[in-house]
């Protein structure tokens, strides 16, 4: 008995090893395959500074050699001073505090007004039938084309840079927000009349949730170019304040260490911008389930 318990135990030891050994070598490999998959997350999370360093290097190393003109292109230590110095002063605050005003002013007003246009252009069939092809005419002409005409009616203050940053916000929330309302899947709005929904109703629970992806597309985009035409207003139409007349005042005095720094800060600014839309975004989508 005891011999063939001894015979039964020693037959049932090898596959309980090799399993073993089956079990380990699949976690060895689970960890090697770990191991490459957390490395490579980390390269993924700081792979978009490859492009900022290595500009930043051949910036210095170009400077630092005199492979250009030194009044064409100062090194990045003088754009580091000249920006301290601005913002020691107040002055980088000041002009970026009346940047971000008539942006924020622009981008509401224009916003606003979109949606009201847009919801009625993918609402109301007649009236789309009626302004939809004017629209389309209007939104061909190209932004810049409209400063004669605004600083002929608006002067060259705010109130001029504001309208031109309306404008700017309007016709991409008008796009994307009529685009929004008129794909509402068929399917939908059938389960709405099958549920005995008004048309409020089916507008509210229905049509605005399914177009909410592009209405917010439309808002991003609105957010980007009023911030883009801030600076073509502000470059164009010169009088006040702002960030735009860094490039001015850097032009007019060939100060290549200004012009620069109030290039990264618009584009500091813009990525700001960007990154706090999409976080916006993505809350929402979390919020609504999607």
């Amino acid at each position: 008995m005891s011999t063939l318990l001894t015979s039964l135990q020693t037959v049932g030891r090898p596959p309980l090893v090799a399993a073993d050994k089956q079990s380990a070598v699949h976690c060895s490999s689970c960890e090697e395959s770990a191991q490459p998959r957390s490395s490579n997350t980390r390269f993924t999370r700081w792979r978009g500074l490859v492009v900022p360093v290595a500009a930043l290097l051949l910036w210095s190393l170009a400077s630092r050699l005199e492979l250009v003109n030194s009044a064409l292109l100062v090194s990045p230590a003088q754009v580091f001073e000249t920006g301290w110095e601005l913002i020691a002063s107040g002055q980088l605050w000041l002009n970026l505090r009346a940047s971000l005003l008539r942006e924020l002013t622009g981008f509401l007003i224009g916003t606003s007004g979109g949606l009201v246009l847009g919801g009625l252009l993918g609402l109301w069939p007649r009236f789309n039938r009626m302004v939809g092809s004017s629209f389309n005419t209007f939104k061909q002409i190209s932004l810049f084309a409209w400063i004669p005409l605004i600083s002929v009616w608006f002067g060259l203050g705010d109130v001029a840079k504001v309208v031109f940053l309306s404008l700017a916000a309007l016709v991409p929330v008008v796009v994307n927000t009529t685009d929004g309302i008129r794909n509402t899947p068929l399917h939908l709005l059938e389960v709405a009349r099958v549920y005995g929904y008004t048309r409020a109703q089916t507008i509210w629970h229905v049509v605005l949730p399914s177009a909410a992806p592009s209405i917010f597309t439309g808002l991003y985009l609105a957010l980007v170019y009023s911030w883009l035409a801030t600076i073509g207003a502000e470059y164009l139409l010169v009088a006040g304040r702002g960030v735009g007349n860094f490039l001015i005042e850097g032009s007019e005095h060939f100060r290549m260490d200004l012009v620069l720094f109030g290039m990264f800060t618009i584009g500091f600014v813009g990525w700001l911008m960007n990154a706090s839309a999409r976080a916006l975004e993505r809350a929402l989508a979390r919020r609504l389930g999607r």
